[in-house]
């Protein structure tokens, strides 16, 4: 019997599906990735942010919306690319060359797991230094659309502990101001009969002329007139969170958190206010779940999908089984997400976790061998 190349056989089916994943990847990603940035246009509208910092802000979100596209994107290509080969008889090919099913199946995991290693670079750190990198231009942001913001006769709370009202505005000379600086029973009220702002990389003050302030702290009230006064904005940062979220740290530091504050309870020692403690614990287990586990449920789609392998175009309810399949590929795909929500206040959920598709993953290949995999 002759020798073939695998490598040359399996080429083309490889080459077809990863033309088909990115194709269905990019285009479903820009979709995603364009109704997001309209939600996004928040940070221009409401929060004052310029133009330049939102498009770096969403740009930057592409990588966490591909990789969350990916393993469904994968399963779609897979079982799209094999189904296709059955319905035009290019599967019996590989058998009348001598490849076994096994051996097929087993062409296609090797496959699959290179899929998930690049998932994995991505989720581990790509996407947790695109995230990072996201929050850092909000905080450098400046507020550049500040005066655009500012609206004639209407309260405007663009910045956090300010409310400004405008009687009325000709581009940064404004007439009949009240600004209300601070809540509650602690605040500044100041009026003006009219204002100027200077807003630019050095300066961000009004220049408020002719004008009263009233100063309300607990139950007292103290007042004075100015001619010419000047309030500084620079204390006053975005409405946005600037703070860093959990999903944008490093993989390193939320794996020595889990592991040391809440597996070997070295609490003491890594206790953080924000990042690592016991009420962060759902979120650090669901970002170290989808980082790094998640990523090889594409391995369990790969084997859900090779059951097609099982069920030739000519076999009795052909139909039937290849629809049962794709529905069972889709509750893969959505227990992948229910395990993330299921995360609980044990810290030993996020193993049990990981031990589930593993137990899965084991069982669907065994089936699948067990089957008819002798041609």
């Amino acid at each position: 019997m002759f020798k073939f190349n695998d490598k040359l056989i399996f080429s083309k089916i490889f080459r077809d599906l990863n033309s088909i994943f990115f194709l269905f990847l990019l285009s479903f990603g820009l979709i995603v990735w364009i109704i997001q940035a309209v939600n996004f246009l928040d940070f221009v509208t409401e929060d004052g942010h310029g133009l330049l910092v939102y498009f770096k802000f969403t740009f930057l979100n592409i990588p966490k919306i591909l990789v969350k596209l990916s393993p469904i994107i994968f399963f779609f290509s897979l079982f799209y690319i094999l189904e296709k080969y059955e319905e035009t008889n290019e599967l019996k090919i590989f058998w009348l060359l001598g490849i076994t099913k096994k051996i097929f199946v087993k062409k296609i995991i090797k496959f699959s797991l290179l899929y998930s290693i690049v998932l994995l670079i991505f989720t581990v750190f790509v996407v947790p230094i695109s995230q990072n990198k996201s929050r850092q231009y909000i905080q450098k942001s400046k507020i550049d659309f500040f005066p655009s913001l500012i609206q004639e006769k209407k309260f405007i709370d663009v910045v956090e502990g300010l409310t400004i009202f405008i009687e009325q505005k000709n581009n940064n000379d404004y007439k009949n101001l009240i600004l209300i600086d601070g809540e509650n029973i602690n605040k500044k009220i100041i009026y003006a009969h009219s204002g100027q702002l200077l807003n630019n990389d050095a300066n961000r003050t009004f220049v408020l002329k002719e004008g009263k302030v009233i100063n309300i702290n607990n139950k007292n009230i103290t007042e004075f007139n100015f001619n010419t006064t000047k309030y500084d904005l620079t204390k006053f940062a975005t409405k946005s969170i600037v703070d860093f979220k959990i999903q944008e740290k490093k993989t390193k530091s939320l794996i020595s958190c889990y592991w040391n504050f809440f597996i070997l309870n070295k609490k003491e020692l890594f206790f953080d206010e924000k990042n690592c403690n016991d009420n962060a614990l759902n979120e650090i287990q669901s970002e170290i779940y989808n980082r790094t586990i998640k990523p090889f449920y594409i391995l369990l789609l790969a084997v859900c999908c090779t059951y097609i392998l099982n069920y030739p175009k000519e076999s009795n309810n052909y139909k039937k089984k290849k629809i049962m399949i794709f529905v069972i590929g889709i509750f893969v795909t959505v227990l992948s997400e229910i395990f993330d929500t299921f995360l609980d206040v044990n810290p030993y959920s996020l193993i049990i976790y990981l031990i589930i598709p593993l137990i899965l993953l084991i069982c669907f290949y065994l089936n699948l061998v067990k089957e008819k995999m002798e041609i």
